[in-house]
């Protein structure tokens, strides 16, 4: 009887730290909407398709697979050739240094969860945080 109690208590317990972290992820997700819609959704639309020719989509896109890249485009920049589902662009990105750490956790965690991405993990304002001061 004891182990099936401290069983379902081990298994509840780790259902509500899963679905703690999915809410934070869920409401990460909300917020960089916003952001998107605010800072990126201008060269990259409202879906994600980005224009061709001009500027890479970020829907279903392989280069949003290396976060750390990624977390370093937003908020260093970037010029120069890049493939983007196996179309190049070479373009330039102007830094986002005006977003926070939050914010731009916030909205690489939205633009990685949605149009048919899928992050394997969440970014984290601490991981943007290191990625700036390099």
């Amino acid at each position: 009887m004891l182990k099936g109690v401290l069983l379902a208590v081990f298994i509840t317990s780790g259902y509500l730290f899963a679905s703690q972290g999915d809410s934070k992820l869920q409401e990460s997700i909300k917020r960089g909407e916003a952001v998107y819609t605010a800072n990126c959704q201008a060269c990259h639309q409202a879906e994600g398709t980005g224009i061709p020719g001009a500027f890479p989509p970020l829907a279903k896109s392989d280069f949003l697979k290396d976060q750390k890249k990624v977390i370093g485009v937003v908020v260093h920049g970037l010029s120069g050739e890049i493939k983007v589902n196996g179309e190049t662009y070479n373009m330039q990105m102007p830094a986002q240094s005006h977003l926070t750490d939050q914010q731009v956790a916030d909205v690489l965690n939205y633009v990685q969860n949605n149009w048919g991405n899928k992050a394997t993990a969440a970014v984290t304002p601490a991981q943007v945080a290191a990625i700036r001061k390099k």
